[in-house]
């Protein structure tokens, strides 16, 4: 187990590994409109591609899980970060959309344990009262690779094409793996007596679907969706389709999204720690976040035809907002001894990557059903309408389960 005392340097390259995974999948964001030309893909076909990163990612949750509470933190998140920089590789030389499916699946299951890498190991090195402060902090660094993933890569995309992005993601793969090498201890996992790897997996899946996380696995199903859909996809189309913006353009708003990921977490967890209402504070962020994004599809061209500041604005918003999601990974950690901490924070990740997955799919058909006319701002917008709806369900089931929970 790790010590106390001594824990921030490993936590950051633990953390490199996050900044990495929120680079990767961004890609699409301002690059469907070639990754669609140069692949031969049409709308749903783009979901559908898209979705493949979040479903392998929340599949790989359960041998991540058991990993972590088995193997150790090092092991794991070096492990994982080999398989991810592969990924990247294969996407930048893929020649057809089946070889990009194959190496989304890769990128997908070597990333689901980029962020409970630096959680779990916060989990046994970080004293209680400091958790939700570090978590914070751990995904404002991590979010960080949503900076890259905006401006910088529009740039990148616009001078070398959307292969370039893949190639650089894999560069920072690698300066994770090294940093990890270099400073993260050894561990030795307490395991109990006579369980097999496959029991440790069986007890991700009994945490997934047990009582005491139901309402948590609820809220988050629709929750991380909303980021991925708009930075890992939507995004991108609504303000160069709907709006009518160029990619550097599109990038620079998206930017202040990223901007608003990055800066927010630390600041949340810092309001959910002064207020104490996790419940209040998750289940009024994302009803919010649900209004914000009908908002932003009403200032489309079939609406209220607002300017480009107005998304700018919006999505700055919601990125503030939705970061409230953090309190969900200090709601898990009341709930389970440290011991068993990889498991659960596993378990809720597969619905946070698991609804992505789902919710990109569902996406994709809404934005082929709405059209480049027949729907509020085309495609996009109600690519976007589908998230607002989701983020409304999910919330709801959040607090109608809580009363089973207790």
């Amino acid at each position: 187990m790790p010590q106390r005392g001594g824990y921030a340097v490993p936590l950051l390259a633990l953390t490199l590994g996050h900044v990495f995974a929120n680079a990767v999948r961004s890609i699409p964001a301002l690059a469907a409109d070639v990754l669609q030309r140069d692949l031969i893909l049409s709308p749903e076909g783009l979901g559908l591609l898209t979705s493949i990163y979040p479903l392998a990612f929340a599949l790989g949750m359960v041998p991540v899980g058991a990993a972590l509470d088995r193997f150790g933190v090092r092991r794991t998140s070096l492990s994982l970060l080999a398989i991810a920089g592969s990924g990247a590789v294969l996407a930048a030389l893929a020649p057809t959309a089946a070889a990009m499916v194959l190496a989304q699946a890769l990128l997908g299951f070597g990333c689901a344990g980029m962020l409970m890498c630096p959680m779990t190991f916060a989990v046994r090195a970080v004293p209680p009262a400091r958790f939700m402060i570090w978590s914070g902090i751990i995904l404002t660094f991590g979010n960080s690779g949503l900076l890259l993933s905006a401006s910088p890569l529009a740039f990148l995309v616009e001078a070398s094409g959307w292969r370039a992005g893949f190639w650089v993601s894999a560069g920072l793969a690698l300066l994770a793996f090294l940093a990890v090498a270099a400073t993260v201890p050894a561990e030795r996992p307490v395991r109990a007596a006579g369980t097999s790897l496959l029991d440790d997996a069986r007890a991700v899946l009994a945490l997934a679907a047990s009582r005491k996380l139901r309402p948590l696995m609820a809220i988050a199903f629709a929750s991380f969706a909303v980021m991925f859909g708009i930075r890992g996809l939507w995004g991108g189309p609504w303000l160069m389709e709907a709006k009518g913006l160029s990619r550097i353009a599109a990038g620079n708003i998206l930017l202040g999204f990223a901007l608003a990921m990055t800066i927010a977490p630390v600041l949340c967890s810092a309001i959910g720690r002064a207020l104490g209402r996790p419940v209040l504070l998750l289940a009024g962020s994302h009803f919010a976040v649900a209004l914000m994004l009908a908002a932003v599809v009403a200032g489309g061209p079939a609406g209220w035809g607002l300017p480009p500041a107005y998304d700018a604005a919006m999505f700055f918003l919601i990125g503030c907002v939705i970061s409230f999601q953090i309190l969900c990974f200090d709601q898990v950690r009341g709930l389970v001894p440290a011991e068993q901490a990889g498991r659960a924070l596993s378990a809720q990740n597969i619905s946070f990557f698991g609804g992505a997955a789902v919710l990109q799919v569902v996406a994709g058909l809404a934005a082929a059903a709405g059209g480049p006319g027949g729907g509020p701002g085309g495609g996009p917008g109600a690519a976007l309408l589908s998230f607002a709806l989701a983020l409304v369900i999910c919330t709801t089931l959040f607090l109608l389960l809580r009363p089973q929970a207790r």
